[in-house]
């Protein structure tokens, strides 16, 4: 009888067992169950959404987020059928697509970045001297004159012609920032956007009338460059590896983030442009799921905080940025102080824009 007993006794525990973990399968498991969405995203924020942290968090929230990157502006060729968002690095190209694929506004915009011009302490000083720049006195940055540099462009200035640049053999030929090509990437349309902003007077490109008045320049900016990169990641961390052109444009979020993660940065020195244009990196919600991860990004204390831990201003809030980055003060113009932002034009007269300065 003992041993009817326990055979009874052990098919009730193991029926028990069995109970939980169904149990655990119908209900418990609600609570950590993800939804996976599929997006498109800038390269730059690539490390952010393969971050351990980011994608904890994101699945506390019931998300797992699954990307592809490209180019902010060729996501609009790009057949974006059964992707839940796109997260382009900035409010133009969104807003196209927003328009072409009937997206209602307004778009989540999480964070931004400006742009910035990293350059070596040879060349920085070189501008500096001649009139180009301005170094903050003891700090490892300072503010590129977007008028000046942009004047000098039109002269077709080269190193040699700068006193002080025969003293460094890297610094030689035109004087130029090396740039994303504006036809396919975020960062090198908005430096078009800048320059031209500049070039016309303090007036924004409105029509092709205006693109065409300051096209000649354009064409000098970009055609100077040769061949150039779709993202801005490589010029980045060849410019790091000491490899490269002595200015390139970068956004302030990559040099943050090497900041934070206390990566050598060598005789890194950064230039604000006096004139430069801010990047919304905005998200287009293509399904509902799309449009709850955009708000969450803008909205959740968490990625926030890991937001700018990848460099990224959260909108709506300097104080977060300036605290995290405190330690790197030195580097970083943390409040944007002496920083003019350029309007940016509609998506059309940026396109044509970007087309006219490629030839």
């Amino acid at each position: 009888m003992r041993r009817i007993a326990g055979i009874v006794l052990a098919v009730l525990l193991i029926g028990g067992v069995v109970a939980a973990v169904v149990a655990g399968r119908d209900n418990g498991d609600k609570g950590t169950a993800t939804k996976t969405v599929r997006g498109v995203i800038g390269s730059e924020k690539a490390d952010f959404f393969a971050d351990p942290d980011v994608v904890k968090a994101l699945a506390a929230k019931g998300f797992t987020v699954k990307t592809e990157t490209s180019g902010s502006w060729a996501m609009e060729g790009l057949d974006l059928k059964g992707y839940d968002f796109a997260f382009p690095s900035s409010q133009a190209p969104a807003d196209a697509l927003a328009a072409k694929y009937k997206v209602r506004q307004p778009l989540p915009r999480p964070f931004y970045s400006p742009l910035v011009v990293v350059a070596h302490r040879s060349a920085a000083q070189v501008l500096a001297d001649n009139g180009l720049a301005t170094l903050d006195k003891g700090q490892d940055r300072g503010t590129l004159k977007m008028g000046a540099y942009v004047d000098a462009a039109k002269g077709d200035r080269t190193w040699q012609q700068l006193k002080g640049a025969d003293q460094h053999g890297e610094l030689t030929g035109t004087l130029y920032i090396a740039t994303t090509d504006p036809e396919t990437s975020n960062s090198g349309a908005l430096y078009l956007a800048a320059a031209s902003y500049v070039a016309n007077g303090g007036r924004v490109a409105a029509s092709s009338a205006d693109v065409a008045r300051t096209a000649p320049l354009m064409r000098k900016l970009i055609s100077v460059q040769g061949a150039q990169q779709s993202s801005s990641d490589a010029p980045f961390r060849d410019f790091i590896s000491g490899a490269g052109n002595p200015l390139v444009l970068v956004y302030e979020s990559q040099v943050a983030s090497l900041l934070l993660e206390k990566q050598p940065v060598g005789d890194l020195v950064v230039l604000y442009p006096d004139t430069t244009a801010n990047s919304d990196h905005t998200v287009v919600p293509l399904t509902p799921e799309g449009r709850a991860l955009g708000e969450l990004l803008s909205s959740d204390p968490t990625l926030r905080k890991l937001a700018v831990r990848h460099g990224f201003r959260p909108q709506g809030d300097t104080a977060e940025f300036v605290a995290a980055t405190a330690a790197h003060s030195s580097y970083l113009n943390q409040t944007l102080t002496g920083v003019r932002q350029a309007p940016v034009p509609t998506s059309t007269v940026l396109h044509d824009m970007a087309r006219r300065a490629r030839g």
